[in-house]
C-alpha cells in the first residue's frame, strides 16, 4: 500500500488547490502528477495477478499508447483537412493537421535514426523525445483539467452574466460561434429568473475592431434584445480588444455597480479554462462557463489554447525544456565515454 502514498498525497494537494481556486493552471499539473505517480503503484500490483492477465495488462499499458499515438496522428491530419475545407487556410486552422504530421515525422525520425550510430544524431533524437514527452504530459494535463473545469455548473444567484466577444461577420453580424456564447448566457439568465432569483444583468464585452462597423458588444446586445431580453437587463462594455481587457473592463463596470458582485463569464468550451485563468489574474469574482462548439473546430482551437497557456508560463516551461535538452546531451556523452 505504501506505493500508493505519493499518488494519494498529490491528489490531496490537488483537491486543496482546487478548493482554494479552481482557475489555477497548477491544478492541471497536480492532477497529472497524481495520475503519473499512480502508474508505478499499479504496475507493482501486477505481481498479484495471474501471469496471463498481468502480461495482457502490461501489453495494453505500453502498446496501447503507441497505437493510440498513430491513430491520433491520423485523426488530427483528417481534422486539419476538414478545417481547411470549412474554415479556410488561415494559420490557426492548420494547427491540428500540422500536429498530426509532426507525430508521424517524429515516428519516422526514430525509425531512421535507430539504424545509425551517430552520437550527435542520438543526442538530437533523445532531446526531441524528452521534449515531446514533456510537452505531451503538459498537454494531457491541460486537456484533462479543462474537461473537468468544463463540468462546472452555476450554483446560486449571480449578479452578472458576462459574455465575451469573438468577432463579427461583415463587421456587424453575430457569427454562430459567438451566438453559441450569447445563447448560453441567455439561458443562464432565464434559468435564474425561473427559479425566482434576483434579476441578473447580461454584460456583453467586446470593442470595435478596425474592420468592424459596430462594437462587438453592441451587436451582441442587439442580438439578445431581439430574442426577448429586456433592454434594461443588458449592459455593454465596448472598449476591450483582448480577453484580458474583456475581464478588466467588465470587472470595473461590475465593481462600480456593486462591490460584492458575483458573476459567471461565458465563452466557448475550448476557451473556458484559459479564460478562467485570465479572469483570476484580472481579479474577476466568478467562474467561466463554456458554450458548445462545432466538433470539427474543437481540436485546432484546443491546440491553440494550449499553445497560448504554454507560452504564458514560458519561463518555467522553456527552462524545463532547456534542462531536458541538456540532460539528453549529457546522457549521450556519458554513454559514449566522451
Amino acid at each position: 500500500m505504501l506505493a500508493f502514498v505519493p499518488a494519494a498525497v498529490l491528489f490531496v494537494i490537488f483537491c486543496v488547490s482546487v478548493r482554494k481556486d479552481r482557475r489555477r493552471f497548477q491544478n492541471a499539473v497536480l492532477l497529472g502528477l497524481a495520475f503519473l505517480s499512480l502508474l508505478p503503484a499499479l504496475l507493482f500490483q501486477l505481481r498479484h495477478l495471474p501471469g496471463a492477465v498481468a502480461v495482457t495488462v502490461v501489453v495494453l499499458l505500453f502498446l496501447g499508447p503507441a497505437v493510440g499515438i498513430l491513430i491520433l496522428g491520423a485523426l488530427l491530419i483528417a481534422n486539419g483537412l476538414t478545417m481547411v475545407r470549412k474554415e479556410g487556410r488561415r494559420p490557426a486552422n492548420l494547427l491540428s493537421g500540422l500536429v498530426g504530421l509532426a507525430i508521424y515525422a517524429m515516428v519516422a525520425l526514430l525509425v531512421v535514426v535507430g539504424t545509425r550510430g551517430s552520437p550527435a544524431l542520438d543526442a538530437v533524437v533523445l532531446a526531441l523525445v524528452l521534449l515531446s514527452l514533456y510537452v505531451s504530459f503538459i498537454f494531457v494535463c491541460f486537456l484533462a483539467y479543462a474537461f473537468l473545469y468544463g463540468r462546472i455548473r452555476v450554483r446560486g444567484d449571480v449578479d452578472y452574466v458576462v459574455m465575451l466577444g469573438s468577432g463579427l461577420i461583415g463587421g456587424e453580424r453575430v457569427p454562430p460561434l459567438l451566438a453559441s456564447r450569447l445563447e448560453k448566457g441567455r439561458r443562464i439568465y432565464a434559468a435564474q429568473l425561473e427559479r425566482g432569483g434576483r434579476v441578473p444583468l447580461l454584460l456583453t464585452s467586446g470593442g470595435k475592431g478596425p474592420d468592424e462597423k459596430v462594437a462587438e458588444a453592441r451587436a451582441m446586445a442587439d442580438w439578445l434584445i431581439d430574442r426577448g431580453v429586456p433592454e434594461e437587463h443588458v449592459r455593454v462594455e465596448d472598449r476591450s480588444r483582448t480577453t484580458t481587457e474583456n475581464m478588466v473592463f467588465s470587472r470595473e463596470l461590475m465593481e462600480a455597480d456593486r462591490a460584492d458582485y458575483r458573476c459567471v463569464v461565458v465563452t466557448n468550451n475550448f476557451h473556458a479554462f484559459r479564460a478562467a485563468m485570465t479572469a483570476r489574474k484580472a481579479g474577476v469574482n466568478g467562474q467561466v462557463l463554456g458554450s458548445p462548439t462545432a466538433r470539427y473546430f474543437w481540436p485546432s482551437a484546443t491546440i491553440r489554447e494550449f499553445v497560448a497557456v504554454f507560452w504564458e508560463h514560458r519561463v518555467v516551461n522553456l527552462g524545463i525544456c532547456a534542462a531536458l535538452a541538456g540532460l539528453a546531451v549529457l546522457g549521450v556523452l556519458a554513454g559514449t565515454g566522451a
